[in-house]
């Protein structure tokens, strides 16, 4: 039998390992090691992170960790935020699930990971499970991946113009807000790059745009959108709003210009416009 100071020592330490293994530093991060479960690898952890961004690494799977992904705030708006998870390159050794009260659903195989493609869902939905999957040599094997809570994604039907209450909201909630044309664009695998040239930069979140400085001030950058938009170069100038994610500008509406000033103007005259804008 233990003697009263020996259990008490036990005691402390298993609750320095449970808050080591839970926590990360600052509650945006995570890193952990798979070690702690060696010799009783049904061990299922709970991580919690509380920021808006952040990154998690799991280094030497074995068992399977619940990370559950909350705002720092609680407010009605929170429980419609979504949440983006986008896996490293050299992520594997894992499965990935939404967890809902139980109930799993594949989020992500252990050989998807390496396309590091984002996945996003409803904070509803569930908590992140992962899972380690069975590999004979753990010592190479290391999950990786940030995410981001977000207000809003992109259109469900991203290719379909917006209506104006849309467009007119979108200029009020958007990562970024921006009046110019259409360079060029390169297709890729999955999406199109649109390279855009801005006359008026109204707003961005992070600096997806840059300036190209001279008297004529512009700026240029690069935005997502859907394969099957089939969106191609031409004349006109443009509204284009949407979110940012992981760095990249992500299209949502998107009307001409002289479309979204008539809109604007005749909100502006009813006084049911959400916000204003400087169309000067």
């Amino acid at each position: 039998m233990l003697s009263p100071f020996l259990a008490f020592l036990l005691s402390v330490l298993i609750l320095c390992r449970i808050a080591v293994s839970q926590y990360s530093s600052d509650q945006c991060s995570w890193r952990g090691s798979g070690l702690t479960h060696e010799g009783h690898t049904e061990d299922v952890e709970q991580v919690y992170l509380r920021c808006s961004q952040g990154s998690l690494e799991w280094l030497y799977p074995t068992g399977a960790i619940i990370v559950n992904l909350r705002p720092n705030t609680v407010s009605p708006a929170a429980a419609r935020l979504s949440i983006c998870i986008k896996p490293s390159p050299e992520s594997g050794g894992t499965n990935i699930y939404l967890d809902k009260v139980g109930k799993l659903r594949l989020l992500l195989r252990e050989e998807d990971q390496a396309l590091a493609k984002v996945q996003c869902f409803g904070i509803q939905e569930g908590a992140v499970f992962i899972e380690a999957v069975l590999h004979q040599d753990i010592s190479r094997r290391i999950t990786a991946f940030q995410y981001e809570l977000i207000a809003d994604l992109p259109l469900s039907a991203p290719c379909q113009p917006c209506s104006d209450a849309e467009m007119l909201l979108a200029v009020c909630t958007s990562d970024f807000v921006a009046q110019g044309s259409i360079v060029s664009v390169e297709q890729q695998e999955e999406q199109s790059s649109v390279t855009v040239s801005l006359s008026h930069l109204h707003r961005q979140k992070t600096r997806v745009f840059v300036s190209g400085g001279g008297r004529a001030k512009r700026w240029t950058g690069r935005v997502k959108m859907p394969l099957q938009c089939g969106v191609k170069p031409g004349k006109g100038d443009f509204l284009f709003t949407g979110t940012v994610r992981f760095g990249e500008a992500w299209l949502g509406c998107a009307p001409r210009y002289k479309d979204f000033l008539k809109a604007y103007r005749e909100a502006q005259r009813l006084g049911t416009n959400p916000c204003h804008v400087d169309t000067n």
